[in-house]
C-alpha cells in the first residue's frame, strides 16, 4: 500500500474530525477566492470603462453618484443642465479639451438604457459595429451585444421607449418608437448593454410626451368620452411619429441653447492632463458656476477606500476561519496518535523508518489541506455564479465563474503551507515513537 492510500486511510479512519477540519477549511479557503474574483472582476469593469474620462459635467448632487450613473449607468441621473449653461465646454474652442461628448440619459427598453449622445461616445471605447451602420437620422438606433442577445433585437428591427429605467415597464407607457440600424461588436465595455441614438430623438421623445400629459388633462377636463385605454396607447404611438421629418436636425446642439442634457463626458488633451488649467478646472467649474464637475479617478478612489473596509472585514473573518481550520486539522492529527502508537510502533517493526511515519503524517495534513482548498475553490466559483446572474439581471453587467485567477494559485501555496504547519508536532511525535516501550504498554 502506497503511502497516499494509507494516509487516506488514516484520515477517514474519523470521519467526523476529518469532515469538520475540510468544511472550516474550505469555507475560508472559499471566502478568500470570491473575495478575490468579485474583486478582481469590478474592478475590471470600473478601470475598462474609464475610458481616458478627465471629467464628468452635470447637474449639482452627489459627485459618486453622476460618475456612477453617466459612466457606468448603474445609478439615477443627478439631473439635468441646459445647454447654454455647458456651452463653453461643448463649443470645441477651449485648448485643453480633446472630446466633449454630450449624454441625455431618462428613456429605457426591457432595463437597457437609450442614451442620446453623437458618434463620439462608442469611439471612446474604440468599439465598431458588427452588423450594419452607425446611426444617423432621428430615432435610428445602435445597439450593444448584450441588447441584441438578450433582447432580441436585430438590425431592421423597431421597439418602444419606456420613460424610466425599471426591467419590468411598469414605470411608464410606451412613447417613442426606434429603429434598429447597427449593433456593435462585444466589447466588454458599458457599450454591451446600451441603445444609443441622437440626442435630437430624446428631446422630441420627452416633448411629445409631455404634449401627451397635456392633452390628457385637456381631455378629462372637456369630459371626452370614448377612449378606452389601448386606443389611447394606439393615439399616443401615432402621434409620436406622424409629420416627423427622422432626419437629424441640421441645427448644431450647441445653439439649441434651452434644451436640456444630463451630462459632458470630458476628454482632455494628452498634452494638458497634467497642465494647472486642467488640474483646477473642476474646483473653477464647482465654484463658478451653476452645474457640477466630478473626476471619475477621485470618485472611484473614494468608492474603493470605502469597499475597502468591507473587503477588509470579510478577508480577516476568512483569514480567522483558516487558522482555526489549521488548528483543527493539528488537534485532529494530534490526538489521533494516541489511538495509533500501536499501529505506528508495528509499522516500525516491519521496517518503516522514523522518516517514513514523519512524512506520512505531513501527507496526511497536506491531503487535508489539498482537499479542503478543492472544496473552498468550487464553492467559491457557484457562489460567483450566483453573483454574476443577480448583477446580470439587475444592471446587465456579465461577471463570469469561469475566470481562474493567479491569486487562486498562490492560495493554494498557502493552504499547503498551513497544512503543513498543521502537521509538524503530530509528525515529530511519530517520528520520536519508542518502539519497546509502545509495544510494552500495549
Amino acid at each position: 500500500m502506497n503511502n497516499i492510500k494509507l494516509a487516506w486511510k488514516n484520515l477517514t479512519n474519523k470521519p467526523l474530525n476529518m469532515m469538520l477540519s475540510l468544511v472550516l477549511f474550505a469555507l475560508g479557503v472559499g471566502m478568500i477566492s470570491m473575495i478575490f474574483l468579485i474583486e478582481n472582476q469590478v474592478q475590471e469593469k470600473f478601470d475598462k470603462n474609464l475610458a481616458g474620462i478627465s471629467l464628468v459635467i452635470g447637474a449639482k448632487g452627489s459627485p459618486l453618484q453622476m460618475i456612477l450613473c453617466n459612466m457606468y449607468h448603474v445609478d439615477d441621473p443627478t439631473g439635468n443642465v441646459k445647454i447654454k449653461d455647458v456651452k463653453p465646454f461643448l463649443s470645441g474652442r477651449n485648448p485643453l479639451i480633446d472630446k466633449a461628448i454630450p449624454l441625455s440619459l431618462g428613456d429605457s427598453y426591457k432595463g437597457f438604457r437609450i442614451v442620446g449622445t453623437t458618434q463620439d461616445y462608442p469611439e471612446l471605447y474604440d468599439v465598431k459595429t458588427a452588423k450594419g451602420k452607425i446611426w444617423k437620422d432621428n430615432f435610428e438606433a445602435n445597439i450593444g451585444a448584450d441588447v441584441a442577445k438578450i433582447a432580441n433585437l436585430k438590425i431592421g428591427d423597431t421597439f418602444y421607449s419606456t420613460h424610466g429605467f425599471l426591467s419590468d415597464g411598469m414605470n411608464g407607457h410606451e412613447h417613442g418608437q426606434f429603429k434598429v440600424v447597427g449593433i456593435f461588436q462585444k466589447s466588454n465595455s458599458v457599450i454591451d448593454q446600451l441603445i444609443l441614438t441622437t440626442t435630437q430623438s430624446i428631446w422630441e421623445v420627452h416633448d411629445n410626451h409631455d404634449h401627451e400629459e397635456e392633452a390628457l388633462v385637456e381631455e378629462s377636463t372637456d369630459n371626452h368620452e370614448g377612449h378606452d385605454h389601448a386606443e389611447g396607447d394606439d393615439h399616443a404611438h401615432d402621434h409620436n411619429h406622424e409629420g416627423h421629418d427622422h432626419a437629424a436636425s441640421q441645427k448644431p446642439l450647441i445653439e439649441e441653447v434651452d434644451q436640456e442634457i444630463t451630462s459632458i463626458l470630458i476628454k482632455f488633451k494628452e498634452s494638458s492632463k497634467k497642465s494647472f488649467q486642467a488640474l483646477t478646472m473642476l474646483r473653477g467649474i464647482n465654484e463658478n458656476t451653476e452645474v457640477m464637475a466630478a473626476s471619475p479617478a477621485i470618485e472611484l478612489n473614494r468608492l474603493y477606500d470605502n469597499m475597502s473596509l468591507g473587503e477588509s472585514f470579510l478577508r480577516n473573518l476568512a483569514m480567522i476561519i483558516v487558522f482555526v481550520s489549521g488548528l483543527s486539522i493539528f488537534i485532529s492529527l494530534f490526538s489521533s496518535l494516541r489511538d495509533r502508537k500501536y499501529e505506528l510502533a508495528l509499522m516500525r517493526v516491519m521496517g518503516a523508518t522514523p522518516t517514513k511515519l514523519f512524512f506520512l503524517i505531513i501527507l496526511e495534513g497536506l491531503l487535508l489541506a489539498v482537499i479542503g482548498y478543492v472544496i473552498g475553490i468550487i464553492l467559491s466559483h457557484l457562489g460567483m455564479s450566483v453573483f454574476a446572474g443577480q448583477m446580470e439581471d439587475k444592471y446587465h453587467y456579465s461577471f463570469t465563474a469561469a475566470k481562474f485567477l493567479k491569486e487562486e494559485f498562490y492560495l493554494l501555496g498557502g493552504a499547503l503551507f498551513i497544512g503543513f504547519v498543521a502537521a509538524v508536532i503530530p509528525a515529530y511525535q511519530a517520528f520520536r515513537t519508542d518502539i519497546s516501550q509502545t509495544l510494552t504498554e500495549s
